[in-house]
């Protein structure tokens, strides 16, 4: 038996139900269609939980886990490679369990996007859709089964200032901690 789609199909199945006086608790199966508790939970609600009750799952556990895995190798790309992914790349370098590479998409950069780059990276970052729109271009079939995000910072700002080091943190940190 299929579960009815609206209520009023609910309420005729009912009414021929003799067990229409058990609690709803008592009644969760009364369709012949089990709940599906696993997409009931999914990894947002079990981190907000595991905050409730003051468990560190699951930033440590990354950290020690990521002492004994393969680094991962992240990528983070801007125009000219001159101040916005230098700066990223430099943040992230400390961080253990996270290996850092920066170029540039543009011909007179410092350090130009290679295809050595894209096969290495696990994760590229790039600070405007106009980087994300060149790589696509430039790289369509190996960027195919890799991750790309665009951070949104704009060319505002000088190597390492302290409002690029807080946003870049604030952009990036979510996508290569999983926090």
């Amino acid at each position: 038996m299929t579960h009815p789609q609206d209520r009023g199909a609910r309420r005729r199945i009912d009414r021929l139900r003799p067990d229409t006086h058990l609690s709803h608790s008592q009644r969760v199966d009364r369709y012949g269609v089990e709940k599906q508790w696993k997409h009931l939970y999914g990894r947002s609600v079990k981190l907000r939980r595991a905050q409730q009750l003051g468990k560190l799952w699951p930033r440590r556990e990354w950290e020690k886990l990521m002492a004994e895995a393969d680094p991962v190798n992240v990528l983070f790309v801007c125009s000219k490679n001159q101040w916005r992914s230098p700066t990223g790349e430099a943040i992230f370098a400390e961080i253990e369990g996270v290996t850092t590479r920066s170029a540039g998409t543009a011909r007179s950069a410092r350090r130009q996007v290679s295809l050595e780059d894209i096969r290495w990276a696990d994760l590229i970052l790039v600070m405007e859709d106009k980087h994300a729109a060149r790589l696509k271009a430039d790289f369509r079939q190996d960027l195919r089964f890799k991750r790309l995000h665009v951070l949104g910072i704009p060319d505002d700002y000088q190597f390492m200032a302290d409002d690029l080091v807080t946003r870049l943190r604030a952009a990036a940190e979510p996508l290569i901690l999983g926090v």
